[in-house]
């Protein structure tokens, strides 16, 4: 019997990228974020038990190029002038460390990095507090959901990573990613 792979450390990173190809731009935006040179693997959301976030620094320095690499990312992109895009992964983390917690992306236009980033923080605390029960109205303002769950004292950490980017004025392709990047 295999022993099952679970992450014991995540770091968030970010990037944008312009070029007249949406591929290459695509690119352009994970050479930004400083995971192009990884085989990446998109996951679910789930924050694993036990795991430690860490600065992206510390997790380049545990990955080679051409490693697989697990990630939950968020992408968008436009080549209309002066469209604001975004692209933003929330992290909700319980206290009990034993527990799982929860990533999620939100992307989106027309949104500046607070509010897809508040937006995408919002959806991973949500998805957190419906399995350990906390009691919240989804529809109040995500600042009163927040000093819920922080009252709670069963969510600890929530944060976001997220990348926004005004397209191009001649037309070119801008890509922005956020990415949670899974590391041993």
């Amino acid at each position: 019997m295999s022993v099952a792979y679970v992450p014991k450390k995540l770091h968030l990173t970010k990037g944008v990228g312009k070029h007249r190809e949406k591929l290459s731009s695509f690119e352009m935006a994970l050479r930004s974020a400083g995971i192009a040179s990884y085989n990446l693997v998109r996951v679910s959301s789930i924050f694993p038990p036990h795991c430690k976030l860490i600065s992206p620094q510390e997790g380049t320095k545990l990955l080679r190029p051409g490693q697989i690499v697990y990630v939950v990312m968020s992408e968008n992109a436009t080549n209309e002038p002066h469209r604001l895009v975004a692209a933003s992964v929330g992290v909700a983390i319980p206290k009990d460390r034993s527990q799982y917690g929860y990533l999620a992306e939100h992307h989106s236009f027309g949104q500046t990095d607070n509010k897809a980033g508040d937006y995408a923080e919002d959806l991973a605390a949500s998805m957190l507090a419906t399995i350990l029960g906390i009691d919240f109205d989804p529809n109040t303002s995500y600042d009163e959901r927040k000093d819920i769950w922080r009252m709670s004292d069963k969510i600890v950490i929530t944060r976001n990573i997220t990348q926004s980017a005004i397209g191009d004025r001649d037309g070119l392709w801008t890509s922005v990613v956020a990415a949670a990047v899974f590391v041993e």
